[in-house]
């Protein structure tokens, strides 16, 4: 008995064979020309603009407000909470920052894990540093009597209130800071007094 009726044998070997027959083709391409080509993106042409120095960022308006407001006037918005303890006057922190002015956003400074003594930086940021818990993210609006004040300071013109976008890392207390540094500080005359080794 016959697995297939003889009609359908007589149309498989009717359509099946010829295709069986056919050559492939070697790079697919006949393969290929039913398939729509999806669009290319448009090559990039090299740029004959000279980038003005100092490379100097803007940052969008709506990055240098702040939404809350503390009674000593610093101005603030938690980007990110932390968790934790928070750092004190006493303090050193290591952080990540980008300072600009609220007036144009022009970017002034910016540090990425920068070891930073809370008591060391002008008052806008020192009170934002503790408010701030490990591992979090905020904005501080300084005005211009918390930061510099009539000074003017590098590119910071005279009277600037500054907008800074904090994100503190970690931080230690003064005494675990010299520990810390302590046994650096022993071990550098050592070097120098010990023989070179070939």
């Amino acid at each position: 008995m016959s697995f297939f009726p003889r009609a359908l044998r007589r149309l498989v070997m009717a359509v099946v064979l010829p295709l069986l027959a056919a050559p492939l083709p070697v790079n697919g391409a006949a393969l290929q020309k039913g398939k729509p080509r999806g669009s290319l993106p448009a090559p990039v042409k090299a740029s004959g603009a000279i980038i003005a120095l100092p490379l100097t960022p803007i940052v969008p308006k709506g990055q240098r407000l702040c939404s809350a407001r503390a009674p000593t006037g610093l101005g603030y918005t938690m980007l990110r909470p932390g968790s934790g303890a928070k750092p004190t006057q006493g303090d050193v922190s290591l952080v990540n920052y980008i300072g600009y002015l609220a007036t144009t956003g022009a970017v002034f400074d910016q540090g990425v894990r920068s070891p930073l003594p809370v008591n060391g930086v002008i008052a806008g940021f020192s009170q934002g540093l503790q408010m701030l818990a490990k591992n979090g993210v905020a904005r501080f609006c300084i005005p211009a009597a918390m930061a510099y004040g009539s000074q003017a300071s590098g590119p910071i013109p005279a009277n600037s209130d500054l907008v800074f976008q904090v994100e503190l890392l970690d931080f230690k207390t003064t005494a675990q800071v010299e520990s810390m540094t302590r046994p650096q500080a022993a071990e550098a005359p050592a070097q120098k007094d010990a023989v070179p080794q070939p």
